[in-house]
């Protein structure tokens, strides 16, 4: 991994914003992605034998990996190999496919769950998405937008076309269809852990003598409950925003805050778009995948999305969105990723609806100091990647550190 990723413009945020199954968008939609692939390129395959390596070996049980892919390939030709031991890998979420035939492995593929459900099968020369954006730092993008007087939802209308606004529009669909299941169900959630839904709690009880700040709280923690405990219970689609564990904090901010300001879907899509855009930024020049960076790059990743998101609702100038993202990322850092047993469950789902309230805490500052800034958001992203590069191994979505190792 090199300090300094060195990668020319960004892709489209139909490649940020996936909607799918969780619980977890690097241990289960990309290893799901790469059964798919491999299932169609051999039909006719005796026995698929997976070894699975790093993060995925070490957390996949508990993440579904092994149930997914056995899914996808066949419950009764698939062997699921974990490996904790090997370290040299080309990346910490990597898995090997070989396809048996006539007693044979006759074909063999290294394939890497690179975050946010996008895969690389090592040495193949695959066409990558398309990079639509040419720019690919904020203050690039910032530049190009005052010199053209645009918004940074403009700026994404210009390069994607007006045809992602019906896209956006299913994300946002999604996102609403996912807070008003997580809210209505109960029960506990699969895994061992005896986790409790509590979104359901969370948005009908009302104390009577409930502040307004309080019912705030409330109702957004409750909207970040639901999506994320939907995302746990693998039940229902969500969006990655920009990961499958860190997908309840944008959808919270939005929803509550439509809701408030009795706001037009086109609002929110606005919305949508300029955090897309900052997620679209840390995913080119960090990562989004607790598995390489921590969950500063997932949860912080989320939190600078949803700021900027509520940001742009606010109509606040770049500047402030600037900060509102800037702040909430630089306040995750360091933040590990020590799932207990594997799960996306403790502390993953409360995160979110801690994760929703600093993205609002960020904008109300955003809207008084951002002029006294001093840290760009671009640096907090650079920083954000070697913070994590820095964190033992333990702390990235293995299960063996913090939480994780002391919880019994």
């Amino acid at each position: 991994m090199d300090d300094v990723k060195n990668i020319k413009g960004m892709e489209s945020l139909k490649e940020l914003y996936k909607i799918g199954v969780g619980p977890s968008s690097s241990h289960t939609m990309g290893p799901e992605r790469a059964a798919k692939i491999i299932s169609l390129r051999y039909p006719d395959a005796e026995k698929f034998i997976v070894t699975l390596y790093g993060s995925l070996a070490k957390t996949g049980i508990g993440h579904r990996t092994d149930y997914i892919i056995r899914k996808t390939l066949s419950e009764e030709k698939t062997e699921i190999i974990f490996d904790t031991e090997k370290i040299d890998l080309p990346h910490p979420n990597t898995m090997r496919f070989q396809i048996v035939k006539n007693g044979n492995i006759s074909a063999d593929f290294t394939v890497m769950s690179v975050g946010g459900g996008a895969i690389r099968f090592l040495g193949e020369d695959v066409t990558p998405p398309p990079r639509p954006y040419n720019l690919s730092s904020f203050s690039d993008i910032a530049d190009y937008c005052h010199k053209k007087d645009m918004r940074l939802w403009q700026y994404v209308e210009m390069v994607e076309g007006f045809e992602i606004w019906d896209f956006l529009q299913s994300v946002w669909d999604c996102m609403k269809n996912s807070v008003k299941e997580g809210i209505q169900a109960e029960g506990e959630i699969f895994g061992g852990l005896n986790v409790l839904r509590k979104a359901k709690q969370l948005y009908s009880y009302r104390h009577m003598d409930e502040l307004a700040e309080t019912k705030e709280n409330r109702l957004v923690c409750a909207y970040a409950f639901a999506v994320s405990e939907q995302n746990a219970s693998c039940d229902g689609k969500i969006v990655t925003a920009p990961t499958c564990g860190a997908s309840g904090v944008l959808p919270a901010v939005l929803k509550y805050t439509q809701d408030k300001k009795k706001l037009s879907d086109s609002d929110i899509l606005r919305a949508l778009a300029t955090g897309g855009l900052i997620g679209n930024i840390i995913k080119t020049n960090a990562s989004i995948s607790g598995a390489e960076a921590g969950c500063q790059a997932e949860i912080g990743s989320a939190c600078s999305m949803a700021a900027a998101a509520l940001a742009e609702l606010y109509e606040m100038d770049m500047d402030q969105i600037e900060y509102a993202a800037e702040v909430a990322m630089e306040h995750h850092l360091g933040l590990t990723c020590d799932p207990v047993k594997g799960l996306v469950q403790i502390p993953c789902i409360e995160r979110n609806a801690v994760a929703a309230m600093r993205a609002i805490n960020a904008v109300n500052l955003a809207n008084f100091l951002a002029g006294t800034r001093k840290i760009s958001f671009d640096l907090v992203v650079k920083t954000m990647y070697e913070t994590g590069r820095d964190l033992h191994n333990n702390y990235r979505e293995t299960s063996e550190g913090g939480l994780a190792k002391l919880y019994n």
